[in-house]
């Protein structure tokens, strides 16, 4: 059950300050004390926004990442990181990442990076009895597997994936240890590729992932369709999913809703008879601002499905595309239409 009625929470990432973004392109001209003082001021600036729009659970925006997962690959031993992209020009899509080569043995001596992010978010936010959860989100071995090119000693992602797996464990196990009591462990690839691939082996990819620490933390997946500059890249139906995937070791299961227009709506019915579901009611790949009101409608909606002990509302995705004046506002008014509900339980 939810440990609010009617949670509110988010994905993981936030936007970057727009200061960020420049200093970012222009790390040469700071000193290692200086770039530490920006990140810290950056995650200050995220846990702000959402501390402002009153959400019950934050994240630090990951604010020290390049994109969701990208800047993990900077932990990773035995790559050849990709130099730059393949395709620089044109409509934006996922191919303008690219990929990089594995040189050698997988591993990640140093960790992920994510126990260093959850201790600064320790640090920075809020330490009272009202204060929020604090969560942190960590990308699955199958997605993090889909910028790495299969070579001999790694044929095809699967193997690749299983090469990850126990890199992403330890993040995990390591996040527990750290006092981390709530993590997202994001699949988006399993979600975009589930109509053409077998679910039950998706399944069990996840569940030895998370193994060591399901019944230590509150555990959630986020399952979405993809969000490069705006744009999916998945085929973008549940179905394929379910019900396979109700046999995920997680406490909550989030979907994105809002900018499939509520298609399959009736499916967080099938979720909360098994598990918490958090409904994607934020639409991050538009500049539509949902009204408090517009979200209070679509809450209730929900409630003809799930109950509100079983029910979270969330953005569909990280926020970290969407530019923050939206991001702050649709935020806020998730929360102020989730409260209008709440109050007439």
């Amino acid at each position: 059950m939810q440990p609010i009625p009617l949670r509110t929470t988010v994905i993981g990432s936030y936007p970057f300050p727009a200061w960020l973004e420049f200093a970012s392109a222009h790390l040469d001209q700071f000193g290692s004390e200086d770039i530490a003082e920006m990140v810290d001021d950056a995650v200050v600036a995220a846990i702000h926004d959402q501390l402002e729009s009153g959400t019950d659970v934050i994240t630090d925006g990951e604010q020290t990442r390049l994109d969701f997962n990208l800047s993990f690959y900077g932990f990773l031993d035995g790559i050849e990181p990709e130099q730059e992209s393949p395709r620089r020009w044109g409509p934006p899509a996922h191919d303008q990442r690219g990929k990089h080569s594995i040189t050698g043995d997988l591993c990640a001596p140093e960790g992920l990076g994510a126990v260093e992010e959850f201790q600064r978010l320790q640090r920075l936010a809020p330490d009272s009895r009202d204060a929020p959860t604090l969560k942190a989100s960590v990308p699955g071995p199958y997605t993090l597997s889909g910028r790495l090119l299969p070579n001999a000693q790694y044929p095809d992602r699967y193997a690749v994936t299983e090469a990850l797996l126990p890199i992403v464990r330890r993040e995990l196990e390591a996040l527990v240890e750290a006092g981390c009591g709530e993590i997202t462990v994001d699949e988006p690839s399993m979600s975009c590729y589930a109509y053409r691939e077998d679910p039950a082996r998706f399944v069990d990819i996840f569940n030895r992932t998370v193994e060591p620490v399901a019944g230590r933390c509150r555990l959630s997946t986020h399952l979405c369709f993809g969000n490069y500059k705006g744009h999916p890249v998945g085929y973008r139906r549940y179905a394929p999913m379910f019900p396979a995937f109700l046999e995920m070791a997680v406490d909550e299961i989030h979907v994105e809703m809002a900018n499939r227009e509520y298609a399959e709506l009736a499916l967080i019915g099938e979720i909360a008879a098994r598990k918490d579901v958090a409904v994607g009611i934020i639409d991050v790949k538009s500049y539509f601002i949902e009204s408090a009101e517009h979200v209070a409608r679509t809450v209730r909606r929900c409630l003809d499905f799930a109950p509100a002990d079983r029910l979270a509302f969330a953005p569909d995705c990280g926020l970290s595309q969407t530019a923050r004046w939206a991001a702050r506002q649709k935020l806020k008014n998730m929360v102020d239409g989730v409260h209008i509900v709440r109050a007439e339980l």
